[in-house]
């Protein structure tokens, strides 16, 4: 395996929740592509592992108490908040995200967060309505606003019979974010801190404060453990918008599909499978003042699925597939009568009459704009660097873009869409 993290010291602060048991397979993950670990537990941590765990797996010492008599006699906090190139916070728990966020240093782990100047990520992870709760949303903001870095949470099962946005990015995710954080670090200010990793001061800012939705990539509607149906989404359209709202001042949430993509920088990231979960993560991710739905969600899913066992053939033909519908989730949050969002964009993917289909769909829809596109053979769109768009008001006016990248879409999409909420 190559070592991206080859000579890094990675300051690890494990949280007080079910996923810290994931925090240390991260060591391994951290260690095995070069980097040095320093483990940092919260009391609440130490619940569910053991500092001598995290020691034995990072190859040294884990701190946990700020009042240690031989550690803070050389202000040891201090030490570990300059001594490191990154601080890693995961699991990122609710009640820890809101210390940060607030400022509070009442533990080893909160103090360093205070006193670091360090690039930091956050790996949050929590119950479904915690991550839904409108303080986490507001906690999340402002972290992002200061710079911090998230990675996941993604959908699934969690610890509780419950499932949804909420679980702890997998460990490898985490190790990946790490790398392309402090590979994108290099070169900026020294002692920036929370403000690491923000756009450049004398880039454009048309969203500054805005919360911007974006949802990206294909849904996967399983058939049985081995088969799905999809499509032929790569999600690099709506990974670009993100990225580029970002860049713009935004506070984003990418609502993803699965995809080969890495996160787009400074953007919190929710990865599903499913439109059912795709609807519910998107529904967690409000209140916004823009949505943009670029995913190309599958309008239908089998009807029923083969959770355990691979269908087999029987040398009987094909069986038949019964196929139910979908939620639509572009109409479901155009018709909101309570939070929607100011301005809800979709996309339209289409092989032919793509004005036509494009001006029906808005209609039928109840967003604001359509973003519309040919995926023919001809068009070639889908899975490529290019794109052509065409732009779709309520009334049926269209605007064409000539073909250029897909972040040289992005970029002019989301100054677009700047000019649009201005003064609202």
């Amino acid at each position: 395996m190559s070592q991206p993290l080859a000579r890094r010291r990675i300051l690890l602060v494990i949280g007080g929740g079910i996923a810290a048991y994931k925090s240390l397979d991260l060591i391994r993950r951290l260690r095995e592509r070069g980097a040095s670990v320093c483990p940092v537990l919260t009391a609440g941590a130490q619940e569910f592992v053991t500092p001598l765990a995290a020691a034995a797996l990072a190859g040294e010492r884990a701190h946990t108490d700020l009042f240690d008599r031989a550690n803070e006699a050389e202000i040891g906090h201090i030490k570990l908040a300059r001594q490191a190139d990154a601080v890693v916070v995961a699991p990122a728990t609710a009640d820890l995200m809101a210390r940060m966020a607030g400022g509070h240093a009442p533990d080893l782990a909160c103090t360093i967060l205070m006193a670091t100047t360090l690039p930091i990520l956050i790996a949050p992870a929590m119950n479904v309505q915690m991550w839904a709760h409108p303080a986490t949303k507001r906690n999340l903001a402002t972290l992002q606003g200061d710079g911090v870095r998230v990675v996941g949470p993604n959908a699934g099962a969690m610890a509780e019979p419950e499932s949804g946005p909420g679980r702890m990015a997998e460990p490898v995710e985490i190790a990946e974010a790490v790398a392309r954080m402090l590979d994108e670090s290099q070169g900026e200010r020294p002692g920036l801190g929370f403000l690491a990793g923000r756009a450049a001061p004398q880039e454009a800012r048309p969203l500054e404060g805005r919360r911007v939705l974006v949802t990206s990539g294909p849904t996967h509607e399983p058939i049985d453990p081995v088969r799905y149906l999809a499509n032929r989404s790569s999600g690099r359209q709506g990974h670009a918008i993100a990225e580029a709202a970002a860049r713009a001042g935004a506070v984003v949430t990418l609502v993803s599909g699965p995809v080969t993509l890495p996160d787009p920088a400074g953007v919190a990231v929710v990865r599903v499978e499913t439109a059912r979960e795709m609807l519910t993560a998107v529904e967690a991710a409000l209140p916004a003042d823009i949505a943009i739905f670029a995913a190309a969600v599958a309008d239908w899913r089998p009807e029923s699925e083969a959770t355990t066992k691979k269908i087999k053939k029987d040398g009987s033909g094909p069986a038949p597939l019964a196929l139910a519908e979908n939620p639509d989730i572009l109409a479901t949050i155009a018709h909101r009568s309570e939070g929607r969002p100011g301005l809800v964009v979709g996309f339209a993917a289409e092989t032919d009459s793509v004005i036509d289909h494009a001006r029906a769909k808005i209609a039928r829809k109840g967003c604001d704009l359509i973003v519309a596109n040919d995926v023919s053979a001809e068009g070639a769109v889908m899975g490529g660097a290019d794109n052509t768009v065409h732009l779709i008001g309520r009334d049926g006016a269209v605007e064409s873009w000539p073909k250029a990248a897909k972040d040289e879409v992005a970029r002019r999409l989301v100054a677009r869409f700047g000019e649009m909420v201005a003064g609202s």
